[in-house]
């Protein structure tokens, strides 16, 4: 009988231990990121709007020939849509849905694209001069607030309208020059505050390389803020990308763009009578920004969470 007593009070014992083991650890981002998307239904719906999105977008983009879209035949002019033409055809015969799929594909990869170079040159700048400061920091930072002065959209407009024989490449290439500033003021401030922790101070005295603190101690700590503007920039950039082009300063004319669609809205007549010219396109964009603003949000709260927990 007290063998068995004695057995139940162990059990119980291990039992809350593990439970106090449980409670008292910390979880990490993306355990917070799961529980804050089952708490938010709104941010969970439309995670899945994007995936299902992009998937659409990305998959039928690459099964259509850009070459083939982008052919004009006058013969089908203006026309509404239909089974042939779902989303029916602009003034050069081509088709919207086409246009939609593929210019919403180099949205997306624009988009992405400026968001992983601009934040891969932040990151890394921002953690050299957040980690070192004296003199290195001084000069960045005013390069930094000389590019931040700087009229970024005419600068563009002006690269755009120079380079010959004008690209995609070129267009993700300009927009890299001049949108890395702000991960690197982030990523900064983040490393400056690290850089005083005792963890820091104890790697040192150990005798570990920098480029393991950097990278191995300051850069695990900050990434959750880092995750949260990637998304947050990655919205922007597709917004800065279909402005120009809806502006004519994009991607180039033989070249799909949602903005490009959206521009069609200035043809004659076509704000009440040719609305498939560009509505389908506006609605996309609208969709994505709010989806991607959401989802972003979530990650935010998410990341404010952790930083709680520790």
């Amino acid at each position: 009988m007290q063998k068995n007593q004695l057995h139940e009070n162990n059990t119980i014992s291990e039992t809350e231990e593990k439970n106090l083991k449980a409670s008292s650890e910390v979880p990490s981002f993306w355990k917070v990121v799961k529980r804050e998307f089952e708490f938010d239904k709104l941010a969970k719906i439309c995670l899945i709007i994007l995936i299902i999105i992009f998937s659409t977008v990305l998959i039928g983009s690459f099964v259509l020939n850009q070459e083939e879209v982008m052919k004009i035949n006058l013969r089908n002019k203006y026309k509404s849509p239909s089974r042939e033409f779902i989303l029916g055809t602009d003034i050069g015969g081509r088709s919207i849905a086409g246009q939609l799929l593929i210019g919403g594909r180099n949205s997306i990869l624009i988009g992405f694209a400026v968001t992983i170079l601009t934040s891969a040159i932040g990151v890394i700048v921002g953690l050299i001069v957040g980690f070192y400061g004296g003199k290195i920091d001084n000069v960045i930072m005013r390069i930094c607030d000389f590019i931040s002065i700087l009229p970024t959209t005419m600068l563009i407009i002006t690269f755009v309208v120079v380079i010959p024989k004008y690209t995609m490449w070129h267009f993700i290439f300009i927009m890299t020059i001049f949108y890395w500033v702000g991960m690197t003021r982030l990523v900064r401030s983040k490393a400056l505050s690290e850089n005083r922790r005792d963890y820091i101070n104890a790697s040192r005295i150990m005798g570990t390389s920098d480029f393991k603190i950097m990278f191995g101690g300051i850069l695990p700590n900050i990434s959750s803020i880092i995750i949260v503007d990637l998304i947050l920039g990655f919205a922007g950039n597709i917004g800065i990308e279909t402005g120009l082009s809806f502006l004519g300063f994009g991607l180039p004319p033989s070249t799909p763009s949602l903005g490009t669609l959206v521009s069609y809205a200035r043809t004659p007549g076509a704000m009440s009578s040719k609305l498939w010219l560009w509505l389908p396109a506006s609605l996309l964009i609208l969709v994505m920004m709010l989806c991607i603003n959401y989802v972003g949000q979530a990650f935010k709260r998410a990341s404010d969470a952790k930083q709680r927990l520790g």
